[in-house]
């Protein structure tokens, strides 16, 4: 059974870090990795995506996260830098994952990221 676990999230300051975790169990990542997130009361959106070696970023992130791989890891990385109070979320990695011949998109359950001022 795949199942996504992630980690990292936390209360952090404004301007300050976090790198969330994203580790892949009865699987191993092929293809997308990406990072959404969802604040109170607003749709859930894609901050992240990693692909084929391409990645981008929402423009609201863009210069301040990093998303990352370690393949030997089963695992993906969201490195956030200078949080802002509206980074605070919900957030979430959603990513392919070969289990023998099958390939399934699955989400994570979430870890909640809080900048406090």
């Amino acid at each position: 059974q795949v199942q996504l676990v992630e980690s990292g999230g936390g209360l952090v300051q404004a301007g300050g870090s976090l790198r969330l975790s994203c580790v892949a169990s009865g699987g191993t990542f092929t293809g997308t990795i990406d990072w959404y997130r969802q604040a109170p009361g607003k749709q859930r959106e894609l901050v992240a995506s990693s692909s084929s070696g391409n990645t981008n970023y929402a423009n609201s992130v863009k210069g301040r996260f990093s998303i990352s791989r370690d393949n030997a890891k089963n695992t993906g990385y969201l490195q956030m830098s200078s949080l802002k109070l509206e980074d605070t979320a919900v957030y979430y990695c959603y990513a392919a994952v070969r289990n023998g011949l099958t390939t399934v998109y699955s989400w994570g359950q979430g870890t909640q990221v809080t900048v406090s001022s």
